[in-house]
């Protein structure tokens, strides 16, 4: 089975506390902006805004 070379591993990293709370793997090629989302921060006890760091 070949390894896609377009996936990237990224962590998604808290914009409140700035701990790096979640991986997960993103398409280089189909969206090579950085990811941002809402999720549940362990740290901050909420929901906050996470972006993609290396």
């Amino acid at each position: 089975m070949a390894k896609n070379e377009n996936r990237n591993d990224v962590g998604l990293k808290c914009s409140e506390c700035k701990n790096i709370n979640y991986f997960t793997s993103k398409n280089k090629k189909n969206t090579p902006e950085k990811l941002e989302q809402k999720k549940f921060c362990k740290h901050c006890r909420k929901t906050t805004i996470h972006k993609e760091v290396k």
